[in-house]
């Protein structure tokens, strides 16, 4: 039988869902398993799966094995044309990114090239659930408006079946690459199988797929191994792995795994790095690294490290960490720093602007936390502000990046005076900056609550008595997610707060961007308002707002 009898034995390349290789065997997902003729009948069949095995006389080739990523790949696209439409949602941005329909998560591949911005993201665009990951696709060149692309990579080929998982991207020359981790799941035991993979264009559009460039693990390395970051190291490149470690007496640790390059297409193993840091967590997720003002960077995302508050029991982190690098690129890490104290925040990407800039975009949202209340509308999550960074005084800063001041509409001011220990102001939209210095408390509490209609809303409290700056959404619709979070406060000095809002999110840079603090935050459409509420009031405090839009 040849493959092209197999596929008309099965009811025709239309259904086809997945075509897996196990070494010489290939299996076939069938969407209609009902439409298979006698011609297979005798070939081993998993109903549970509605997977097919066959085993050709001779391996397929290279040709045919693309063919069949082909066909599926047609079929996928069809089905993506029901979910582009834009559904209505009290609760979607203004001006962040979200998906149209379906799961958002990490973004990807965000780079300049060409004259304009590209950036990738996470997408499942059937249903508000973790499945085969596809990466959707916007553009902009101005960091403000983005525009919608045809979704670049589907998860259509025997090395990237169950999602075409996170990675970086490389500029070179007129050819864009896009690097990713290709996940597969084989059968009912779902046996992981991670390769990283190699996609390019020379439009910036259309992407051609060429398969693995790494196909087998580091050596004591688990099949947690993704999320591919590659940059230019003196004469060759690098490309770091988050890894999942496994020691003699199988405890699982975090790890960086480093491959080297000379061409972006062949990749030598280098080793495995970040044993200064110890037992830190038993995995690490979407790797960075960069410069800032002289000082290499880089950004993880451990799961399993512990918090110093009790308020934060989720396993995913984000932070940031000074490193180096020696003329042969090994890598050495310092001490861990978390990057966003807040709730929803997770798997930066970093790109670098024409003019010398390091620009950060995250996914608002974490691993796990899936019922918010966008799902009534056939939504879920969306990307945090873009983040200009800086290196000052042996800290990374993130403020909002400049262009987003394009977003204004008319500055308004208002100052709270000594007349009321309570005092609200009406603001009229949920898509506003704002800007304030709340005076540190010499006891008890000062608070801003946002988003509020009396009933619903979300605080910042200083609490001089605890010394620590509490972000409170416990009065929220209902949502995954903890309701606390705390930055500690030990100074006693006043609090300056930069606050970008967007109908169902929060960002809160504290200090001109020495601390941040990101939630969604999920209110109903009339919780408009924004109120001072003070144990003792202080003399005035006045607020800079811009509606934005």
């Amino acid at each position: 039988m040849t493959l092209t009898e197999l596929i008309t034995a099965c009811g025709g390349n239309e259904n086809l869902l997945r075509a897996l290789r196990v070494e010489e065997l290939v299996i076939l997902e069938l969407a209609n398993p009902a439409l298979r003729s006698s011609a297979v009948a005798e070939l081993p069949f998993n109903a549970q799966l509605s997977q097919l095995t066959w085993q050709p006389v001779r391996p397929l080739d290279t040709h045919e094995w693309q063919q069949l990523g082909q066909w599926i790949e047609a079929n996928q696209r069809k089905q993506l044309l029901g979910v582009q439409e834009l559904t209505t949602s009290i609760h979607r941005p203004s001006w962040h990114i979200a998906p149209p329909q379906g799961l958002l998560n990490d973004p990807n591949g965000f780079i300049y090239h060409q004259g304009e911005y590209h950036l990738f993201y996470q997408l499942y665009p059937f249903a508000c659930d973790h499945k085969d990951k596809y990466w959707a696709h916007v553009t902009s060149t101005d960091l403000v408006n983005w525009t919608t692309q045809r979704v670049a990579l589907c998860p259509s080929d025997w090395f990237d079946s169950h999602g075409v998982f996170s990675g970086h991207a490389v500029s070179n020359g007129d050819e864009l690459m896009l690097f990713y981790t290709g996940n597969v799941r084989i059968g009912e035991q779902r046996d992981r199988i991670t390769t990283q993979c190699l996609a390019t264009s020379h439009d910036g559009m259309h992407f051609t797929k060429h398969g693995p460039v790494i196909d087998t693990l580091p050596p004591s390395v688990t099949p947690h191994c993704r999320d591919p970051k590659i940059i230019r190291h003196n004469d060759h490149w690098l490309m770091l792995l988050g890894a999942q470690y496994q020691t003699t007496d199988d405890q699982r640790q975090g790890r960086l795994a480093i491959y080297r390059s000379d061409d972006l297409y062949h990749w030598s193993y280098q080793g495995l790095y970040g044993d200064e840091l110890g037992q830190f967590g038993y995995m690490w997720e979407c790797p960075d690294l960069f410069e800032l003002n002289g000082q290499l960077a880089g950004i993880i995302c451990p799961q399993g490290i512990e918090s110093s508050s009790e308020h934060y029991k989720v396993p995913h982190h984000n932070g940031y960490i000074k490193a180096s690098l020696d003329q042969d690129g090994h890598l050495t890490l310092g001490d861990f720093t978390t990057l966003d104290f807040g709730f929803d925040f997770y798997a930066p990407q970093t790109a670098e602007t024409p003019d010398g800039r390091r620009i950060l975009i995250g996914w608002m949202g974490l691993p796990d936390e899936t019922d918010q209340p966008s799902n009534q509308d056939g939504w879920l999550h969306q990307l945090t502000c873009l983040r200009e960074l800086s290196w000052e005084g042996g800290k990374m800063f993130q403020r909002p990046a400049r262009e987003l001041q394009a977003l204004r509409g008319n500055q308004q001011r208002h100052t709270f005076t000594k007349e009321s220990a309570c005092q609200s102001l009406p603001l009229d939209t949920k898509s506003y900056e704002l800007q304030t210095t709340m005076r540190w408390p010499e006891t008890g509490q000062n608070t801003l609550r946002l988003m509020d209609n009396g009933e619903q809303y979300c605080d910042i409290t200083l609490d001089s008595d605890t010394q620590r700056i509490l972000f409170d959404r416990s009065r929220t619709l209902s949502t995954d997610g903890e309701l606390i979070r705390e930055i500690t406060w030990s100074t006693g000095e006043d609090v300056e707060l930069q606050v970008l809002a967007d109908h169902s999110s929060l960002e809160i840079f504290i200090n001109n961007g020495e601390y941040a603090m990101t939630a969604r935050v999920f209110t109903p459409e009339d919780a408009t308002c924004l109120q001072l509420i003070s144990d003792r009031p202080q003399l005035w405090q006045e607020v800079t707002f811009w509606p934005l839009g």
